[in-house]
């Protein structure tokens, strides 16, 4: 079974464990609360040396970081992961853009507007340009919407997941999705897709001092 440092509120995590949720896959959810430095432990360290969650432990001493290459790891050989050389490659043309356009703008406004205490003050030199940076990456979103019901493979691939992530909190730290409505229909095609799971979802937990407890 796999275990999953993960953190509730974390983006990244979600789309992991959003993944595992759809594949109906088994798994051991550790809580990792990165404000509180529990990913920069000096055990959690010699896990990923990064420092980051979600961090998918696959065997014993065999580890994956970053979430779309966990994403990649858990969804191969499923529905989740297109058939096609030219449809992994879409996939993962999204999934790369959703690194590189999307989370270090989306991402970084959620991560400081909603769960760091004062975040709007200390980051209001870098906000603006989240702003603009965000909505470019929604517009071209919206754009691959207005003839695709899906980012890959006319359906719900990885490629999804990894852009729902944060698309799906936008709305919550200053992005304004009403000019965006294909991106919006996108959105609740994917919360009915079947196994879908809200980002406040708890499956068992098990805290950073291995301590169980069911939140279910």
């Amino acid at each position: 079974m796999y275990k999953l440092y993960s953190m509730q509120r974390s983006g990244n995590s979600y789309k992991v464990r959003l993944a595992l949720a759809l594949l109906n896959a088994p798994y051991q959810a550790i809580e990792i609360d990165i404000l509180r430095g529990e990913s920069r432990t000096p055990d959690f360290l010699a896990k990923n040396p990064s420092g980051q969650v979600p961090l998918l432990e696959v065997g014993e001493d065999r580890y994956i970081a970053e979430s779309n290459a966990i994403l990649w790891y858990v969804a191969g050989g499923t529905p989740l992961v297109p058939e096609s050389r030219i449809e992994r490659a879409e996939a993962l043309q999204w999934m790369f853009f959703e690194q590189h356009a999307l989370e270090p703008n989306i991402g970084a406004a959620y991560f400081w507007l909603l769960l760091v205490k004062g975040g709007r003050d200390l980051q209001t030199h870098a906000l603006e340009d989240w702003m603009e940076r965000g909505y470019a990456a929604l517009q071209v979103m919206e754009n691959h919407l207005k003839s695709n019901d899906y980012f890959a493979a006319k359906q719900l691939t990885v490629a999804d997941i990894a852009l729902y992530g944060y698309t799906h909190v936008a709305d919550r730290c200053d992005f304004d999705l009403s000019t965006f409505p294909k991106i919006r229909n996108w959105l609740r095609r994917v919360e009915h897709a079947p196994g879908f799971v809200a980002m406040d979802w708890q499956p068992a937990m098990i805290d950073s001092a291995g301590i169980a407890a069911d939140y279910d």
